[in-house]
Protein backbone atom coordinates (compact mmCIF):
# COMPACT_ATOMS: atom_id res chain seq x y z
CA UNK A 1 0.00 0.00 0.00
CA UNK A 2 0.97 3.50 -0.99
CA UNK A 3 -0.03 6.89 0.92
CA UNK A 4 -0.35 10.25 -0.73
CA UNK A 5 -0.89 13.67 1.14
CA UNK A 6 -0.99 16.65 -1.73
CA UNK A 7 -0.60 20.07 -0.31
CA UNK A 8 0.57 23.32 -1.68
CA UNK A 9 -3.29 24.41 -3.26
CA UNK A 10 -4.59 27.90 -2.97
CA UNK A 11 -5.73 30.88 -4.78
CA UNK A 12 -3.65 32.63 -6.67
CA UNK A 13 -4.32 35.70 -9.97
CA UNK A 14 -3.40 34.84 -13.28
CA UNK A 15 0.01 34.53 -14.05
CA UNK A 16 1.06 33.63 -10.47
CA UNK A 17 2.96 30.58 -9.29
CA UNK A 18 1.63 27.62 -7.14
CA UNK A 19 4.06 24.48 -5.93
CA UNK A 20 2.24 21.58 -4.81
CA UNK A 21 3.96 18.87 -3.08
CA UNK A 22 3.04 15.04 -2.73
CA UNK A 23 4.46 13.20 -0.08
CA UNK A 24 4.29 9.43 -0.42
CA UNK A 25 5.03 6.44 2.35
CA UNK A 26 4.48 2.54 2.54
CA UNK A 27 5.66 0.63 -0.21
CA UNK A 28 7.08 2.84 -2.63
CA UNK A 29 9.73 0.22 -4.00
CA UNK A 30 6.70 -0.76 -6.32
CA UNK A 31 6.07 2.45 -7.80
CA UNK A 32 7.26 2.92 -11.09
CA UNK A 33 5.96 6.51 -12.29
CA UNK A 34 4.05 9.47 -9.66
CA UNK A 35 2.06 11.64 -12.10
CA UNK A 36 -0.48 14.95 -11.29
CA UNK A 37 -3.87 14.81 -12.55
CA UNK A 38 -6.56 17.35 -12.54
CA UNK A 39 -10.26 17.68 -12.79
CA UNK A 40 -12.26 20.67 -13.16
CA UNK A 41 -15.25 20.60 -12.59
CA UNK A 42 -17.59 19.21 -15.10
CA UNK A 43 -14.68 17.80 -16.70
CA UNK A 44 -13.16 14.25 -16.92
CA UNK A 45 -9.41 13.52 -14.61
CA UNK A 46 -6.85 14.48 -16.72
CA UNK A 47 -2.78 14.13 -16.78
CA UNK A 48 -1.10 16.98 -16.46
CA UNK A 49 2.13 15.66 -15.74
CA UNK A 50 4.56 12.59 -15.17
CA UNK A 51 7.99 11.59 -13.66
CA UNK A 52 9.17 7.90 -13.98
CA UNK A 53 11.79 6.57 -11.39
CA UNK A 54 14.37 7.06 -13.54
CA UNK A 55 13.73 10.69 -13.67
CA UNK A 56 11.80 10.83 -17.04
CA UNK A 57 8.90 13.33 -17.10
CA UNK A 58 6.02 13.87 -19.77
CA UNK A 59 3.12 17.18 -19.64
CA UNK A 60 0.27 17.45 -21.14
CA UNK A 61 0.54 19.70 -24.05
CA UNK A 62 -1.64 22.73 -22.08
CA UNK A 63 0.99 22.88 -19.63
CA UNK A 64 3.99 22.77 -21.40
CA UNK A 65 6.64 25.24 -20.89
CA UNK A 66 4.28 26.71 -17.82
CA UNK A 67 4.62 23.50 -15.15
CA UNK A 68 7.77 21.21 -13.95
CA UNK A 69 7.28 18.12 -12.19
CA UNK A 70 10.36 17.30 -10.00
CA UNK A 71 10.80 14.41 -7.51
CA UNK A 72 12.55 14.14 -4.21
CA UNK A 73 13.99 10.47 -3.58
CA UNK A 74 15.12 10.87 -0.24
CA UNK A 75 12.09 12.82 0.98
CA UNK A 76 9.57 10.32 -0.93
CA UNK A 77 7.87 13.44 -2.64
CA UNK A 78 6.88 14.36 -5.96
CA UNK A 79 6.36 18.25 -6.63
CA UNK A 80 4.36 20.45 -9.28
CA UNK A 81 5.91 24.03 -10.15
CA UNK A 82 3.00 25.96 -11.75
CA UNK A 83 3.92 29.14 -13.17
CA UNK A 84 1.88 31.44 -15.47
CA UNK A 85 -1.24 30.04 -14.08
CA UNK A 86 -4.22 30.95 -16.19
CA UNK A 87 -8.03 30.57 -15.06
CA UNK A 88 -8.42 27.49 -17.08
CA UNK A 89 -5.87 25.93 -14.39
CA UNK A 90 -8.26 25.98 -12.05
CA UNK A 91 -9.27 22.05 -10.66
CA UNK A 92 -8.61 20.16 -8.07
CA UNK A 93 -5.02 18.41 -8.21
CA UNK A 94 -4.43 14.99 -7.57
CA UNK A 95 -1.67 13.17 -7.37
CA UNK A 96 -1.08 9.23 -8.28
CA UNK A 97 1.60 6.66 -7.63
CA UNK A 98 1.36 4.16 -10.09
CA UNK A 99 2.62 0.41 -10.09
CA UNK A 100 2.54 -2.51 -12.65
CA UNK A 101 -0.56 -3.61 -10.69
CA UNK A 102 -1.67 -0.63 -8.74
CA UNK A 103 -2.36 2.84 -9.14
CA UNK A 104 -2.66 5.10 -5.82
CA UNK A 105 -4.42 7.85 -5.41
CA UNK A 106 -4.07 11.36 -2.77
CA UNK A 107 -7.77 13.65 -1.59
CA UNK A 108 -6.54 16.21 -3.86
CA UNK A 109 -5.46 19.78 -3.42
CA UNK A 110 -7.87 22.89 -5.21
CA UNK A 111 -6.27 25.20 -6.80
CA UNK A 112 -8.28 28.10 -7.90
CA UNK A 113 -6.82 30.91 -10.66
CA UNK A 114 -8.50 34.39 -10.85
CA UNK A 115 -8.60 36.63 -14.14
Amino acid sequence: QVQLVESGGGSVQAGGSLRLACAASGSMFSIDAMNWYRQAPGKQRELVAAITRGGSTNYADSVKGRFTISGDNAKNTVYLQMNSLKPEDTAVYFCQAQSAYSGYWGQGTQVTVSS
